[in-house]
């Protein structure tokens, strides 16, 4: 009996990470040209933002790190919400497998969170709109939009306690698992005043198409599910009916 031998390269168990890394960091760069380049109608302004940036001038390259990083964190977020929907509306199960989405679905939470932070680091070393620690952590303490800049703080605490539980499951259980990842709509809506009503950035086409097409895909998502949902609870209840009835009559 002919058996064939399947070779596996050591550098297989890379691919997908390197695959993400460079997905992300095409994600960074797009965001970050997209900034640089978002307020600019001529050739001779384009050409002067690309030059403040390359030239990476110490006011200009901080502020436009932690913009794109604000927005890249935002989008992994925004993926890591939609899958997280997905997976138990079995919307793509028949075209992925179960396990690696619940595994992508963990890397995009944690992806989104490393770029939020980035965001909020830089911020400690950005000229133009400088913040110490204390603003950073605790909310509604900035002196800048401090309301909107607040909810951001608030919703980044949401969305970290619930990617802190995925490695809790066990030992909370499920219904409390499910319970507080209930958290993380609450946190994404959070993201989503945050960076329309405090990002400089909210006025840029790309921002609008960003925050208003992600959003409309949340809450069709967000629909399906609960429709599914729904029928899911009915028709289990009419199987438990039918079983008593059946019961009943033997």
């Amino acid at each position: 009996m002919n058996q064939r031998r399947t070779y596996s390269s050591p550098l297989t168990p890379l691919v997908k990470p390197l695959a993400s890394m460079a997905t992300v960091g095409i994600v960074f760069a797009g965001m970050l040209i997209a900034i640089v380049l978002g307020g600019s109608m001529g050739g001779s302004a384009i050409a002067q933002k690309l030059s403040s940036l390359l030239s990476l001038d110490s006011v200009q390259i901080w502020w436009y790190v932690t913009r794109a990083a604000g927005l890249t964190g935002y989008f992994l977020i925004w993926l890591s919400m939609v899958w997280g929907f997905a997976i138990p509306s079995k919307i793509f199960q028949p075209v992925l497998e179960g396990i690696f989405t619940y595994d992508f679905h963990e890397h995009l939470s944690l992806l989104g969170l490393g770029f939020v932070l980035l965001h909020v680091f830089v911020l400690l070393f950005d000229k133009f709109l400088p913040y110490n620690i204390l603003q950073i952590l605790i909310p509604f303490t900035g002196t800048y939009r401090p309301l909107w800049v607040g909810i951001g703080i608030i919703s980044f605490y949401l969305l970290l306690l619930v990617t802190f539980t995925f490695y809790l499951r066990q030992q909370i259980g499920a219904q409390a698992f499910r319970s507080i990842h209930l958290l993380s709509l609450v946190g994404y809506i959070g993201a989503t005043m945050h960076g329309l009503f405090a990002g400089t950035d909210s006025a840029l086409p790309i921002a609008k198409v960003l925050y208003a097409g992600t959003f409309l895909v949340v809450v069709f998502f967000a629909a399906y599910w609960l429709i599914m949902r729904a029928f899911g609870k009915e028709a289990h209840a009419t199987v438990q009916a039918r079983n008593k009835s059946t019961l009943r009559t033997r």
